[in-house]
Order: C-alpha cells, then sequence, then structure tokens
C-alpha cells in the first residue's frame, strides 16, 4: 500500500535578479540571515546538503540529497527531518523555479512528495510563507523578518 502524499507551492515576486535569489538559498552567510538556518552543500547533483539551525548547538534540522542543480534558475533537493533520515521513504522534495520577470524574479517553491496528515506536511504550510517573505524582505530592504516569532495572544 502506497502512502497518500500532498504538495505545497508558493509562488512570490522579488525586486532582485536570478543570480541574487539562488544565492540567498544556497550561500550559508545569507540563507542564515532570513531563515534562522544555513543551507550547507557544495550544491553538485547527487551531493548531501544540512539545513543547520544557527545558534550556540548548530543543530542539523533537516537533511537530504542535492537532485538539480541549474543556476541561476533552478534547484531541486530532497528532504527529510534528521530523527527520520535513514526511512527513504520519509524524504519529500523542494524544487526551486526562479524566473526572471521584467525587474523582479518570480520564484515558485514546490515542497512535494509529503505524507498526507504528516506533521511535517503542516510544519511546511506554516515555515515557507514566513521564511519566503523574510527572504523577500532581505533581498528588497537589507532586512529578514523573525521566521521564529509566535503570534501575539488576543
Amino acid at each position: 500500500m502506497t502512502k497518500e502524499t500532498t504538495s505545497f507551492v508558493y509562488v512570490t515576486y522579488i525586486s532582485s535578479t536570478p543570480e541574487k535569489v539562488f544565492e540567498a538559498i544556497t550561500k550559508p552567510e545569507v540563507a542564515r540571515r532570513y531563515w534562522g538556518h544555513e543551507n550547507v552543500s557544495d550544491w553538485k547533483v547527487g551531493s548531501k546538503w544540512e539545513h543547520v539551525r544557527d545558534n550556540d548547538k548548530r543543530t542539523v534540522q533537516v537533511v537530504g540529497k542535492v537532485v538539480e542543480v541549474t543556476p541561476p534558475t533552478r534547484l531541486v533537493i530532497t528532504w527529510a527531518g534528521t530523527s527520520k533520515a535513514d526511512d527513504p521513504a520519509s524524504y519529500s522534495r523542494v524544487t526551486f523555479d526562479l524566473e526572471e520577470y521584467e525587474d523582479m524574479v518570480r520564484l515558485t517553491v514546490t515542497h512535494d512528495e509529503l505524507e498526507a496528515g504528516s506533521s511535517m506536511a503542516t510544519g511546511i504550510s506554516k515555515g515557507w510563507p514566513v521564511v519566503l517573505s523574510s527572504l523577500k524582505s532581505l533581498l528588497e530592504t537589507g532586512r529578514g523578518l523573525d521566521v521564529f516569532a509566535k503570534p501575539k495572544s488576543a
């Protein structure tokens, strides 16, 4: 029996260049400024990548492999929480597609092959919007958002 899967797609427009957006995704020192994490890899097809929390412990929270890399227009990676990294069935896939759109970049992030109803599917549906909003803010204003902020109580 195969598991039911779901996907999450987020599209945003960023006043920037494809090169700068691609660099923001793949360069640890830039990613930490809007994500609070670093994406660490040599970004070659087949290489591993790690999503490392930028804190005192430098905790690796997500791991995967680089599936496709075509700078500055496309990056495809696999994605799994470290607690499930030994289970091939736990991996999902993230695709970053960057398209020049006059003086902007249309960034489409597709996170698919997610187990429907899983904590990962729930988490990324809340996480991607704030992370990508922070990326947009950083590239357009020089300052990312607090991606760890919590809603104010009513």
